[in-house]
């Protein structure tokens, strides 16, 4: 849901209830720091904390989030704690540095606080983090927001009901050494579970995106409510009995089972389970979720480095860009690149920086000095070829828009759009098509619902002469259009193929 702001509400084990709203004012945007600031920055197998508070700070957040991928990884074991792109954690001391940073639409006055939040981009993903932050979960909303970005690992589209409620789920989460606690939803919620009319199970299962349970404010409420308690219901059901039907759930609905019939395979009859569930709900405590943690995040091979205030400057430079704070982002990036004119990641942030604004020539030249000053970095490789491919290179560009792509594969086998752009290399250039398809393939692998990867291998086919494969891979992505302009770019290729089909066929 992008980034998620809910007013959070709080209800102690007691069963006290209370309503924490805090307000910020103006944000100061000064991205002056302290000459004697330091930075540290922490390297595990699947993120890097970049932190201005002290080492065991550092630690611990980095041990947070490492232990919360094995908790969802041992719920779901087929799903894939790897990053595909760089999960990259900014942790700052203060509400200050936070304000920084954080989207411009909560700067205003009147605004709720935030304490963390998830950013997922097309290329990147990142988390902002408060080490100071007060409350009880200030960091609800990054682990809500981690949650649906693995769940998006098993299932292309995941249910909704399943995979907000999982999300509201997990979002409460507290990891300690030994143990970690999944404790209750909001006072609110609950309340609204016990006075509103909860939906059918039938209707809940299939709420999609167009419904008014998902967009409208009234209705959306008892649908988040009860998708976190049939959730609640199910994991503490899985965890009394030692079986696993949550986790049969989604490899059926990973299998494109839809979430109806998969649910009924997986939890049986779908009347007992809504007259269980509202009986659970009537009860008047609901069990925090304890599990002994037997989870080893390996913190003896984090490392840790300490890195200086331009470096950091950087990162937090490609934050703002992808934050959509581009004048904030070039006033930094012009300070870290005076003092220090070749730092890779300002050069990259650069490019993209031109590249969304299209001014395409100057994200190429920065592009390509990012390649230049470093070699290993996958999207300086990818952006340099892409943008350079669709100029009018001659033979000796070819090469190196080629040897670019290669590169960037290498350098990271999981980034999807590197295998289509060298497929469309080859199909533009005219050879190689066989390679061409097999690259297209690969691509829709590592990314089945990208609709322009499935458009491209239809015309790969098609310039393979293989008409009847490409009408099949259009006829079933059609189903999978997010959008009418979608939906119509699918249908164009679709009619363009039919008519190349009719004009080669062999009575013509």
């Amino acid at each position: 849901m992008g980034i998620l702001l809910r007013a959070v509400m709080y209800r102690d084990l007691c069963g006290c209830r209370c309503l924490l709203y805090t307000f910020i004012l103006a944000a100061s945007l000064s991205f002056a720091h302290d000459k004697g600031e330091s930075w540290l920055q922490v390297s595990t197998p699947h993120f890097t904390v970049v932190c201005n508070g002290n080492e065991g700070q550092a630690r611990r957040i980095a041990d947070q989030f490492e232990r919360m991928g094995l908790i969802l990884h041992t719920s779901f074991p087929n799903i894939q704690i790897d990053p595909i792109v760089p999960i990259v954690v900014i942790a700052v001391k203060d509400a200050r540095d936070f304000r920084a940073l954080e989207p411009e639409a909560y700067l205003a006055k009147g605004q709720l606080e935030l304490a963390g939040l998830f950013l997922h981009a097309a290329d990147k993903d990142y988390v902002l983090l408060q080490t100071e932050a007060a409350g009880e979960h200030p960091y609800a909303t990054v682990y809500h927001e981690y949650t649906h970005l693995l769940l998006s690992r098993i299932a292309e589209d995941p249910p909704l009901w399943f995979n907000e409620g999982l999300a509201e789920f997990y979002q409460n989460t507290d990891i300690y050494n030994k143990v970690f606690f999944v404790k209750q939803v909001t006072a609110y919620e609950i309340y609204s579970l016990r006075h509103d009319h909860m939906l059918p199970l039938t209707t809940l299962l299939a709420v999609d995106h167009n419904s008014p349970y998902y967009h409208d404010e009234q209705k959306g409420s008892i649908f988040y409510s009860e998708s976190w308690a049939l959730i609640h219901y199910l994991e503490i059901k899985d965890f009394q009995d030692h079986t696993h039907r949550i986790a049969d759930y989604a490899l059926l609905v990973g299998n494109h089972v839809d979430g109806v019939t998969a649910a009924t395979r997986a939890f049986g009859d779908l009347t007992q389970l809504q007259s269980a569930l509202e009986s659970y709900i009537q009860r008047l405590n609901f069990k925090a979720f304890r599990v002994t943690n037997v989870f080893d995040p390996g913190e003896s091979s984090f490392k840790v480095r300490s890195i200086t205030s331009t470096q950091a400057a950087a990162v937090r430079a490609d934050f703002l860009a992808h934050n959509h704070r581009e004048n904030d982002a070039r006033e930094l990036l012009s300070q870290v690149l005076r003092n220090d004119p070749n730092n890779v990641l300002a050069h990259e942030t650069m490019g993209y920086l031109e590249f969304r604004a299209g001014n395409l020539s100057q994200a190429e030249k920065w592009y390509e000095q990012a390649v230049e000053l470093d070699s290993q970095s996958y999207l300086a490789n990818y952006y340099f070829a892409s943008i350079a491919m669709n100029q009018e290179p001659d033979a000796e560009d070819d090469k190196r828009i080629e040897s670019c792509l290669r590169k960037a594969i290498k350098l990271n086998p999981s980034y999807a759009p590197s295998y289509d752009g060298l497929a469309l290399f080859y199909e533009k250039r005219g050879g190689n098509l066989d390679q061409a398809h097999a690259l297209s393939l690969q691509a829709m692998h590592l990314d089945p619902g990208n609709v322009p990867f499935r458009l491209h291998a239809a015309h790969i086919l098609l310039s393979m002469h293989c008409e009847n494969d490409a009408l099949a891979l259009l006829q079933a992505t059609i189903k999978m259009a997010k959008n009418p302009a979608e939906m119509a770019e699918v249908q164009n290729e679709l009619e363009m193929v039919k008519q190349v089909k009719y004009l080669r066929e062999p009575s013509r």
